[in-house]
């Protein structure tokens, strides 16, 4: 799959700040831009890579407004954790782990710091709403 590298990017920058995260790739089209990571640490994660090339499919799949529109309208609706679509782009980021030998795995392996996991704060109003908590 054809695809172009953006580092430093105002886009990424932008969505950096508003996830209040450290680092950013996010896909417009064919172009996954970046922000507080640089080209060859990102292409070196297989994982993210995956991750954003899941993105191209789905741009190129329903095409580049349309797309927008639909990720836009399901992160309303749901969150962004939630959006079927970054739930798709995670679910390929992390077949590569399947091949991964048991040590590496281990190595590689997420540990939470002991603070909980951010709340979709949009799902949980809405599960308060329908009497859910």
């Amino acid at each position: 799959m054809e695809f172009k590298v953006v580092e430093r990017s105002p886009f990424a920058r932008i969505a950096r700040t508003v996830l209040k995260s450290k680092n950013v790739a996010m896909v417009l089209g064919k172009s996954i831009h970046l922000s507080g990571v640089s080209r060859d640490t990102f292409l070196k994660d297989e994982g993210w890579v995956a991750h954003e090339l899941c993105h191209i499919r789905q741009f190129k799949e329903h095409g580049y407004l349309r797309f927008l529109w639909l990720y836009l309208l399901e992160s309303m609706r749901v969150g962004y954790y939630n959006n079927k679509f970054e739930v798709e782009a995670r679910l390929e980021g992390m077949k590569h782990r399947r091949h991964m030998s048991p040590a590496l795995l281990a190595a590689s392996e997420v540990k939470p710091a002991g603070a909980p996991l951010p709340a979709d704060t949009k799902r949980v109003e809405g599960a308060k709403e329908e009497g859910q908590s």
